[in-house]
C-alpha cells in the first residue's frame, strides 16, 4: 500500500487554480438594509432539468448564511464592469452600483447575464459551502465578458460564431 501523500498547501492550490480562467460574477441578495452583493468566480451551471446552478461560498464570507438560506441572483459581469467586481470584493473602486428589481431578489442593473435563483440544496465543501440554486428567472445581453486568471482581470470578446441558435 503506498504512503498517503501530504495535501498541497492552500497557497500552492491557489496558485495552481489561478491558471484556470473563469468568468466573474456578483451574487446579489436582499437584506433589511437594502441590496447587497459579493464577487465570486466559483460559479457553474449544474443541470437543465431541473434548472440548477452552483456557487461556492466561503464559510467566512458575510453573505454565507444569507446565500445558503435565501433567494439570490448571479450577475455575470461584462468586460466594462471590472470596477463593480472590485467593489463587491471589498477592494477600492470607483463604481456606484445601480440596482434593478428582480422577481424575488435585487440584481445589478446591466450585467452581461443574470440568473435569479431560489435555494435548492447546500453541501459541505470544506472551508466553503456549495450552494445549488434552482433557476427561477434569467436574462442576458450582447457584449464582452469579464474574466479572471493569474489573479488578474481580463476580458473575452464575444464571438459572432456562437452556437446559441442550436439550443
Amino acid at each position: 500500500m503506498p504512503e498517503a501523500l501530504a495535501p498541497p498547501s492552500p497557497g500552492a492550490l491557489r496558485a495552481c487554480m489561478s491558471r484556470f480562467a473563469t468568468g466573474v460574477t456578483v451574487v446579489s441578495y436582499a437584506t433589511d438594509s437594502g441590496p447587497r452583493g459579493a464577487t465570486m468566480n466559483s460559479f457553474t451551471s449544474v443541470s437543465a432539468e431541473p434548472p440548477l446552478v452552483l456557487v461556492s461560498v466561503a464559510r467566512r464570507a458575510r453573505c454565507h448564511d444569507q446565500l445558503a438560506d435565501g433567494p439570490f441572483c448571479v450577475n455575470i459581469l461584462g468586460a466594462e464592469q471590472e470596477q463593480l467586481a472590485r467593489l463587491f470584493a471589498g477592494a477600492r473602486s470607483t463604481a456606484e452600483p445601480r440596482w434593478a428589481e428582480g422577481a424575488r431578489v435585487p440584481r445589478l442593473a446591466d450585467p452581461l447575464a443574470w440568473v435569479e435563483c431560489e435555494p435548492w440544496r447546500a453541501y459541505d465543501g470544506g472551508d466553503h459551502t456549495l450552494v445549488l440554486g434552482r433557476v427561477t428567472d434569467l436574462g442576458h445581453r450582447d457584449g464582452d465578458a469579464l474574466t479572471y486568471a493569474w489573479s488578474r482581470f481580463a476580458s473575452t470578446t464575444e464571438s459572432t460564431d456562437g452556437i446559441e441558435h442550436l439550443f
